[in-house]
């Protein structure tokens, strides 16, 4: 934590009227900071301005006038969505102006422990749980950052006893330097966010910046079965490797290093299921979620029993067990908090049935891995998929073969609609549905599920995951998914 005094008298700017931006201004201004908000909105699009006015903070909207950014300011606060590209950024870093995010801000005015977790699928639906668990074992949770309330505001209502619950995407990652949760969780790494990040390189990167200033009273957890995940363990210098795996049984290791009295392996826990999983392979084995430690194995819970669907999911259960095991919670107690725990809205949630079809919402599915993780809860199962949306200039060939596998018919939307049906073409899925473009999105989406509603028969599941992010029509995926629900419960 810095010194309270760090800012008091210090010209700071935060860039961005979002939630976050405005927490960020309060806090440095209760710190003593001179703070000024500025915005690219006009000042009547933009309500909050009102409310850091109140409070004597400059607000200035409606663009980036000439002088914004001198030297001396000593802090920028930028909010995770705007590139660095944008020109009061760039301004800010040729001036040697130090960049960061709210959640580094947050990190450094706290110390209350902090749990992070990112990955590029899985967050928030791990993170709630992780909340609902900590919760049920009166560990005194704060859900906040990518989801709930921005961490400047969750800091701010802490007490010692809390815990700061975290979901973290890559942008605001990218902004920290000193940021150093307690417990740091990277569930996987698929290509995705690379408008913004320019390359691959750029975007693991960041998301590792989770586990760069981890020391030996710190825990990481992994997905031991992602590639990107695995390539990390030489770079983490947390003190205790929890990792986690559904293909292999990682109690194997940790019992062989226990054997052996070795000293050069940091696998001392893990988390995985008995049977493990073999890739690419379905069966109807009886499966239980394991944890192991030094002291040996204790089981967990059976698979069949968790609350939510999907083998991806068991991954999730799995990193949010992890997680509350190294906040301090028993792994015998947390078998309430799996079975209970019914998912996220918009994370393949069930909608409804009709004429004898199951409709489920995945708008949160903006990249090709998570619509190809969606797929895979509904093994056995007739498939007519609803997919679509911006174009970021994937050519989406990785959903080729399970589209080949899985989906019987396909109604498509949004820019990248001909790339799917191409796709789809060459999968050999003869019944694609294209709708055109339309200026009313909840319109295209309306004709969608009509069209999905006419190829779907009895038994099979009516499935919206997009695979795409939703701003070609909507503001968010969360509009574009109840969009989608409205349509379904309209048939």
């Amino acid at each position: 934590m810095n010194d309270p005094e760090t800012y008091r008298g210090q010209e700071v700017i935060v860039i961005g009227l979002a939630r976050s931006g405005v927490e960020a201004a309060k806090a440095l201004h209760r710190l003593g900071a001179i703070v000024t908000v500025n915005d690219l909105k006009p000042r009547e699009q933009s309500p909050e301005a009102a409310e850091l006015e109140a409070l004597n903070i400059q607000v200035i909207c409606g663009g980036h006038p000439e002088g914004l950014i001198h030297s001396g300011i000593t802090l920028m606060v930028k909010n995770p969505g705007i590139p660095y590209t944008a020109p009061p950024i760039k301004q800010a870093l040729d001036l040697g102006i130090e960049v960061i995010t709210e959640v580094e801000l947050a990190y450094r005015i706290s110390d209350v422990p902090m749990i992070g977790i990112t990955g590029s699928n899985g967050k928030t639906t791990t993170t709630t749980w992780v909340g609902k668990m900590l919760e049920d074992n009166q560990l005194h949770p704060i859900v906040g950052g990518n989801i709930g309330i921005p961490l400047c505001e969750a800091v701010s209502e802490a007490q010692p006893e809390n815990w700061i619950v975290a979901e973290l995407s890559s942008f605001q990652l990218k902004g920290t330097t000193d940021f150093n949760p307690k417990i740091a969780c990277l569930l996987n790494v698929a290509e995705t966010h690379l408008d913004y990040h320019g390359s691959m390189d750029d975007y693991v990167s960041s998301k590792r910046k989770i586990f760069a200033n981890q020391g030996k009273d710190d825990t990481a957890i992994i997905n031991w079965d992602d590639s990107y995940c695995r390539s990390l363990v030489p770079y983490i210098q947390a003190g205790t490797l929890i990792p986690f795996s559904i293909t292999e049984n990682l109690g194997n290791y940790i019992t062989a290093a226990k054997q052996k009295s070795s000293t050069d392996s940091a696998l001392t826990a893990g988390l995985y299921v008995s049977p493990a999983y073999i890739p690419e392979m379905e069966d109807d084995l009886p499966r239980t979620m394991m944890y192991c430690d030094q002291d040996g194995e204790v089981a967990i819970l059976p698979v069949s029993e968790l609350g939510i669907k999907g083998r991806y999911n068991i991954e999730n259960a799995l990193a949010a067990c992890a997680i509350a095991i190294a906040a301090g919670c028993l792994p015998q107690n947390l078998a309430d908090s799996l079975r209970d725990f019914r998912g996220v809205e918009h994370r393949l949630e069930y909608v409804q049935d009709h004429n004898q079809v199951q409709y489920y919402n995945n708008s949160k599915a903006t990249n090709a891995k998570a619509t190809m993780m969606a797929l895979s809860a509904f093994q056995d199962k007739g498939i007519v998929l609803i997919a679509g949306g911006l174009d970021r200039g994937s050519d989406y060939m990785d959903l080729l073969p399970v589209f080949q596998q899985q989906v019987k018919a396909l109604v498509v939307l949004g820019q990248t609609r001909h790339k799917l049906a191409k796709v789809a073409e060459l999968a050999g899925i003869s019944q694609v549905k294209i709708i055109e473009e339309s200026e009313q999105a909840n319109l295209a989406i309306k004709q969608a599920v009509e069209q999905a509603a006419a190829l779907a028969e009895a038994e099979d599941i009516v499935l919206l995951s997009p695979a795409c992010a939703s701003w070609d029509m909507f503001s968010s995926y969360e509009e574009r998914g109840n969009a989608f629900k409205k349509a379904v419960h309209q048939l």
